[in-house]
């Protein structure tokens, strides 16, 4: 991959720093008084999560990691693990920690579509939809008056996650939630 100079290593960037993928966070070029330009960054580690920050000077590079991305399908989670499967390639199976991927999988149904981001030909993490429709399966029954509270009630979904609704929502509504946020968007028309 290419050689990144220290004024290009900018947020959404993946690079390798100290062998291991590194996604910046966030970059900042500056100068202070009569010294050299620095850039001051906030990196991720892709598979352990970590953030570090870091400053490039004037006189450094890095390499940009090599990454790809791969097409894949959420199947199931069985306790300690969340499985997927390569799209069109069934056999192709792998993991993840339930607890590395569990903010995205509890928004996902099986059979999802995911996008997994692969580090040395070795799947590092997933990439989930902004936004999912999902059906709700408990949601208790609206109290009248009950406007005090914002008009929201907890629902639970056919993924088992549990999120606030309107009052107007009942079980077997179809909504749609932010994936980023947690947060119900609208409810969708039934086909």
């Amino acid at each position: 991959m290419a050689v990144l100079s220290y004024n290009e290593i900018l947020p959404k960037c993946i690079i390798d720093y100290n062998d291991a993928p590194y996604a910046v966070l966030s970059s900042h070029v500056f100068r202070m008084q009569k010294r050299k330009p620095v850039n001051q960054t906030k990196l991720r580690n892709i598979i352990t999560g970590q953030v570090i920050e870091i400053s490039f000077h004037q006189n450094e590079t890095v390499q940009e990691a090599e990454t790809e991305k791969m097409d894949a399908v959420y199947l199931y989670e069985n306790g300690k693990e969340a499985w997927f499967a390569e799209a069109g390639n069934p056999k192709n199976r792998f993991s993840f920690p339930a607890d590395a991927v569990h903010d995205q999988v509890q928004w996902l149904a099986p059979n999802s579509a995911v996008e997994v981001l692969t580090y040395e030909e070795k799947p590092v993490t997933i990439t989930i939809p902004v936004k999912v429709d999902l059906e709700v399966k408990e949601a208790p029954p609206a109290v009248k008056g009950n406007t005090v509270s914002g008009g929201t009630k907890l629902a639970t979904l056919s993924t088992g996650a549990k999120v606030n609704v309107p009052l107007f929502i009942s079980a077997g509504d179809v909504i749609r939630i932010n994936t980023d946020t947690g947060e119900y968007t609208e409810r969708m028309e039934k086909a």
